[in-house]
């Protein structure tokens, strides 16, 4: 495993290994990025690797020879990472040992923006109208050719990190100054300085998850996400199964195959692949070649019983991923993340009684005292609640009427 995410699969993805009967090597440049996000008097699930390896994983130049000499140690069977930064590398490393996984190119493709947008035009894959560009004339001009309002994005961020709505040229050199204000991503990588302008995409946005293996790609299902932080497109919840008609449905899981096909991302990769569906129809607004994080692949699992970690740690060692549904009493889950509105210190916080109502999957909220920022991206929640429907498509309804509740009882000064 190349690095990980913090948050819910740096869980998730090791007891996906484990529960698999497989052991794991850890490779990081920096331990302590994990050590700090463990609970105090808890030990990170990522330090249950059976090797841990300090190495510059930034530098794929080095790495390479570095993995060979791990290779001819301990004999690897796959590579793998839950992390956006290091799935190129991730590709690399096993193209480079002979191991399973997608193509290198078709993983690079998909993890920047410009070039996922270049490969599905070049495919006639439906998306928003869009221009490149680093200089401040050319962005100028490319945002008045399309026409505002109009998305500015990096090319190479994630959680929807620096990615805003601008209105007009006043706006656009105002995000475009506070993205080359931000030259290194949060893992030390120095970004492309090049900005991404889009056509802004009306309508519901839905996310369609699926598992590629042996040059087929199964879906799995479509995930709603409901968006707010304006300017902003801060994702503040979502619900498995989307509540859509049959066609609405059937045309986004199209559309994420047509995508997928296009990059080339149809072999040994689970991918989590964002719809929008305009009132022209579906287009692609971004494909991710890993499990859907914030909570979906959670989602999936506790009303399929399909565990998406586990297909991806399955089709990394080049194996057939288990995608039997079972019954597991809940037709639809949802999930609601708590986004501050200000800036200050969390003063109260009062969720401990949530754990105990009806159809509560699992509660997770900030403690009282921690530093608060008001939301840029999907990175400052305060926590989120988590429900079942064992009925219908009501487990939505169900968080927002929950954390209505909490926000009731928020004090931040």
């Amino acid at each position: 495993m190349v690095e990980s995410w913090v948050g819910s699969m740096s869980r998730l993805l090791p007891r996906a290994i484990r529960e698999g009967g497989h052991e794991f090597t850890f490779l990081t440049r920096d331990l302590h990025h994990y050590l700090r996000a463990a609970p105090e008097g808890t030990s990170h699930p990522l330090l249950g690797a059976r090797n841990v390896v300090t190495a510059d994983t930034n530098d794929i130049d080095a790495l390479l020879p570095e993995a060979d000499r791990l290779h001819t140690a301990f004999g690897f069977d796959g590579v793998i990472s839950s992390c956006d930064y290091y799935l190129p590398t991730v590709a690399r490393i096993a193209g480079h040992l002979g191991l399973p996984g997608p193509a290198p190119k078709a993983v690079a493709n998909a993890c920047r923006k410009d070039a996922t947008r270049r490969v599905l035009a070049d495919a006639d894959v439906p998306g928003p109208r869009f221009a490149l560009h680093e200089e401040w004339a050319d962005l100028a001009r490319a945002a008045g050719e399309i026409g505002y309002p109009l998305v500015v994005k990096p090319v190479d961020l994630c959680a929807g990190m620096y990615v805003r709505r601008v209105d007009n040229e006043t706006e656009l050199m105002a995000a475009v100054r506070a993205l080359a204000d931000f030259p290194l991503n949060a893992r030390g990588q120095r970004r492309v300085p090049a900005v991404l302008l889009e056509e802004l995409l009306t309508g519901p946005e839905v996310s369609v998850e699926t598992v590629s293996y042996a040059g087929a790609v199964h879906v799995v299902g479509v995930t709603d996400k409901s968006v707010g932080g304006a300017p902003a497109f801060i994702e503040t919840g979502h619900m498995f199964p989307a509540a859509l008609t049959a066609a609405d449905a059937d045309a986004a899981e199209q559309t994420a195959l047509g995508a997928l096909k296009a990059l080339g991302l149809t072999d040994g990769v689970v991918a989590h692949t964002e719809i929008k569906l305009t009132p022209a129809g579906p287009r692609v607004v971004e494909v991710n070649p890993r499990p859907a994080g914030n909570r979906i692949t959670e989602l999936v699992r506790h009303v399929t019983g399909i565990d998406l970690a586990a297909a991806a740690v399955e089709v990394a060692l080049g194996r057939a991923p288990d995608l039997r549904r079972r019954e597991t009493g809940l037709r639809s889950a949802a999930v609601g993340f708590l986004v501050p509105g200000t800036t200050g210190t969390l003063e109260a916080l009062d969720g401990g009684h949530l754990a105990d109502r009806e159809g509560v999957l699992e509660v997770q909220l900030a403690e009282p005292g921690r530093p608060v920022r008001a939301a840029g991206s999907n990175n400052e929640y305060l926590g989120h609640v988590m429900v079942g429907d064992p009925a219908g498509p009501g487990a939505r309804e169900r968080v927002e009427t929950l954390l209505g509740e909490l926000r009731s009882g928020l004090v931040i000064r």
